[in-house]
């Protein structure tokens, strides 16, 4: 597969291993690592081969920064290293993430910490060393504006900011980080590196019987793309959002965005049907996120299409598909893949350059709520991979599912 694998005129076939990390914890919240809770710490090498298997070209998976960074100025890569030489033995091609949620435990205020942006870019730095003459393709942060609402916003996750205020701090102090690590990989591995930005697809409906959240819910809309519009370079006084962040960042400031600018090769987009689409209540006034969530609408393949364009427009990129599913039966995740495939195709028939599909995760997971409770990891299982999850007095046993079959069906086709 060439440099440029998304300029071949092929749609490719991605999967992606859930890699959410937020390793702090405090009373009532347990730290929070997929891979541990997956086993894929231990299980890597044999779900890699599960990956390459099922006709994945692509697989989305992350580096736990935390692991690699356990201490200020410490780097411990000898689990990554096995990782990424088992990844690269199964004749996959990653798309690195670098951050999927979570800091180290020794960086204090976490994303609002004002060296932040220097810290991660010093981890992307590392990175880019250690790797870059093997891996060619990065995501420098997996849906920041997820990130800005959970740990800004909803006061869900560390640091645990609120209100429109903690949103514009955390956003703001992950596109500094955003911009430094493309500029640090982009110099280490050079110019054949290519850049997958990812972000989450959020739309709102405000409920015909409700007016009153009109006003915030065009807030919305326009602040999932804060962070993007940031690194591109696009936030200037005329920007939508410009009152949003005028008492955490200057004038001058957003020059320096400006001049900085760092481009996505592909844009991600990631879609979840039954969750993507909030609604704004009559009478209701929710905050959002876990604790008091807004109630989702599911739009189905016509949610999905209105994304892609949408990001494909704004930012001018190839777009991918970089993460969907549907958490159901099988019957239900069967209907989902075959659907959204074939909204794939229509879409390219239509001229669309959408360059990739990922179905995610290639197995099942454990719900982000295990962190708030002290259930057992079953408990909080979410039915969404080509694999379910069976527990066994062995661990955690990969059974394949008809899913699986159909996946490999699609890909080959293509």
């Amino acid at each position: 597969m060439s440099a440029r694998w998304f300029a071949d005129g092929r749609l490719h076939f991605a999967l992606g291993i859930e890699d959410t990390f937020v390793p702090q914890s405090r009373p009532g919240e347990r730290a929070i690592d997929e891979y541990v809770l997956t086993e894929h710490d231990r299980r890597y090498a044999a779900d890699f081969a599960l990956a390459a298997d099922a006709g994945a070209d692509l697989l989305r998976w992350g580096v736990p920064w935390y692991r690699v960074n356990p201490e200020r100025g410490s780097w411990d890569w000898s689990w990554t290293d096995r990782a990424v030489d088992a990844l690269l033995g199964a004749g996959l091609r990653p798309i690195v993430d670098l951050l999927h949620y979570g800091t180290p435990l020794w960086l204090d205020e976490q994303f609002a910490n004002p060296d932040y942006p220097k810290h991660v870019a010093e981890y992307a730095q590392r990175i880019a060393e250690r790797f870059g003459d093997r891996v060619s393709d990065w995501t420098p942060v997996n849906e920041p504006t997820v990130h800005a609402l959970f740990c800004g916003e909803y006061g869900y996750w560390p640091p645990y900011l609120t209100g429109a205020d903690g949103f514009a701090t955390v956003a703001l102090n992950i596109a500094r980080g955003f911009v430094g690590t493309q500029q640090a990989i982009r110099e280490i591995a050079g110019p054949g590196s290519t850049f997958v930005h990812v972000d989450a697809a959020m739309s709102f409906v405000v409920d015909h019987r409700a007016p009153e959240h009109q006003d915030e819910a065009t807030r919305l809309r326009h602040q999932v793309h804060l962070v993007e519009d940031l690194v591109t370079g696009r936030v200037d006084d005329a920007h939508p959002l410009r009152a949003l962040v005028a008492a955490a960042t200057s004038d001058d400031e957003l020059a320096w965005f400006a001049a900085n600018a760092v481009q996505p090769d592909v844009m991600g987009v990631n879609y979840y049907p039954r969750h993507s689409t909030e609604l704004f209540e009559a009478g209701v006034r929710h905050v959002g996120g876990f604790s008091d969530p807004r109630p989702s609408v599911d739009r189905g393949t016509d949610g999905l299409r209105e994304a892609v364009l949408a990001y494909a427009e704004r930012y001018g990129a190839p777009v991918m598909i970089t993460e969907t599913c549907v958490t159901a039966t099988v019957a239900e995740r069967l209907q989902w893949l075959d659907e959204s495939v074939a909204l794939a195709d229509t879409l390219r028939d239509e001229g669309v350059n959408l360059v990739g599909y990922t179905w995610w995760p290639l197995f099942d997971m454990y719900e982000w709520t295990w962190r708030h409770t002290d259930r057992p990891r079953a408990d909080h299982l979410l039915t969404m991979g080509l694999y379910d999850l069976v527990e066994s007095p062995d661990g955690l046993q990969r059974v394949q599912n008809p899913v699986a079959d159909r996946y490999r069906e699609h890909a080959l086709r293509h």
